[in-house]
């Protein structure tokens, strides 16, 4: 798990993605959609892509395992948890509270 803070550390919006799951693709459209640039780690293509995932899924629950979003250092979830936020209008503060986005 420390391999997966160190990498979100300081990084306003971080998606832990495939380069092949839709999902990952939808919600990296969906918060670029708002002005946010988001640290992507696309798991099959970095070599360490593997380990990562198995952190993801034994520490944090996540299943499926991507895609897994943090914003502001805090492990919002997958696609559903970051869908929910959106449609109850809480996604806009939550990338500004981070400093992804500024309107």
């Amino acid at each position: 798990m420390e391999m997966v803070n160190s990498m979100v550390k300081e990084k306003p919006v971080v998606i832990f993605s495939k380069s092949s799951c839709c999902m990952s693709h939808s919600i990296k459209s969906l918060i670029c959609g708002f002005g946010a640039n988001p640290t992507v780690y696309e798991l099959d293509r970095i070599p360490n892509g593997q380990q990562i995932e198995r952190a993801l899924v034994q520490q944090l629950g996540c299943q499926p395992s991507v895609p897994a979003v943090f914003i502001g250092q805090k492990f919002v979830g997958g696609e559903k948890q970051v869908m929910s936020l959106h449609v109850q209008n809480q996604l806009i503060p939550w990338l500004m509270d981070a400093g992804a986005i500024w309107i």
